[in-house]
C-alpha cells in the first residue's frame, strides 16, 4: 500500500502538470485494453488447466470409511462419466476371491437395480476360522431407464457394506467395467504400482491397516449404511482450476492501475 501512494488517484491523473485531460483519458484506455487482453489471455490458460486436470482425474474410485484388518467397512465407488457423447447405464466391480468377503450388502441407489453375484471361489479359502469355498465375487449396478443414467459432467455413487476385510497390510483391488450407452466399455482393471506413474486405467484399491479391538467384535448388522459423499476428484480439480483463475485475475488487476499511472505520470 506505501507504493501505491507515491501515485495520484486515477480520478487525479488530468490535473497532472503538462498532460491534457484528454491525452490520459487515452493513456489510461489503452492501458486498460491492454490489461483486459493479457487478464482473458491468462483466463483461457486457466481454464485450459483445470478442464485437464479434471479429466485426468475422472476414474472409477473407492472410498472407504474403515481399512481396519478383520474388520467391516462401507466402500464407495465413485463412477463420473467421461464421455461427451453417450451416458453411463452400467458398473460392474468384481470383489476379490484371494481374501474374499462373507458379507456384502448393497445401499439402494434410486433409478438404478443392484445385484450381488455369489460364486464358488477357485479355491477354499479360511477366513475368522472357517472354510470359505462360496462367496459374493461381483455386484453389478444398472440404469432403469435413460433419465437416471449418468449424463456429462455427472457422477454417481454406489456404496456396499462388506466385511471381513483381510489381514493388515493387503491391497485389496476392485476391478471394474464402465458400459456406456453407445455400447463401448471402459475397464478399470490396471493395478497401480508403488513407485510407477499411475496406468491410464487404474483399478479402484486401498490398502488394508491393522486391526483394532473395534474390529474384532464387530458385526455387519451393527452398522448403518454410510451416507453417500457427493465430491469427486474432478470436481475437486475444477475447483482448483477456479481458485487459479481467481487469484490471475486478481493478480492483473493490481498490474493494471500502477501501469496506467505511470504513463499518465510521464
Amino acid at each position: 500500500m506505501r507504493a501505491l501512494a507515491h501515485f495520484p488517484a486515477p480520478w487525479a491523473s488530468a490535473l497532472v502538470p503538462g498532460i491534457p485531460q484528454k491525452k490520459a483519458k487515452t493513456t489510461m484506455n489503452t492501458s486498460f485494453r491492454r490489461a483486459l487482453k493479457a487478464a482473458a489471455t491468462t483466463a483461457a490458460t486457466a481454464a485450459l488447466i483445470a478442464a485437464g486436470a479434471a479429466a485426468a482425474n475422472a476414474h472409477v474410485t473407492v472410498n472407504t470409511d474403515d481399512t481396519g484388518a478383520n474388520g467391516y467397512s462401507h466402500l464407495t465407488f465413485n463412477m463420473p462419466n467421461e464421455s461427451p457423447t453417450a451416458k453411463t447405464n452400467k458398473l460392474d466391480v468384481k470383489l476379490p476371491t484371494d481374501t474374499p468377503f462373507t458379507s456384502v450388502s448393497v445401499k439402494p441407489v434410486e433409478g438404478w437395480t443392484a445385484q450381488v453375484i455369489t460364486t464358488d471361489l477357485p479355491k477354499p479359502v479360511t477366513v475368522a476360522g472357517a472354510t470359505v469355498t462360496k462367496a459374493p465375487t461381483e455386484v453389478v449396478w444398472t440404469a432403469n431407464d435413460p433419465a437416471h443414467e449418468i449424463g456429462q459432467n455427472q457422477y454417481q455413487a454406489f456404496s456396499i457394506s462388506v466385511g471381513r476385510l483381510p489381514a493388515a497390510g493387503v491391497k485389496v483391488v476392485f476391478p471394474a467395467a464402465q458400459t456406456y450407452t453407445d455400447g463401448k466399455v471402459v475397464n478399470w482393471d490396471e493395478k497401480a504400482e508403488e513407485g510407477q506413474p499411475e496406468p491410464k486405467h487404474p483399478a479402484p484399491s486401498f490398502t488394508t491397516t491393522a486391526a483394532d479391538d473395534a474390529n474384532q467384535s464387530q458385526t455387519p448388522s451393527k452398522q448403518a449404511a454410510a451416507p453417500v459423499s457427493q465430491t469427486t476428484d474432478a470436481t475437486g480439480a475444477w475447483g482448483l482450476g477456479l481458485g487459479l483463475l481467481g487469484a490471475i485475475l486478481g493478480a492483473a488487476a493490481l498490474t493494471m492501475v500502477p501501469a496506467s499511472r505511470r504513463r499518465t505520470a510521464k
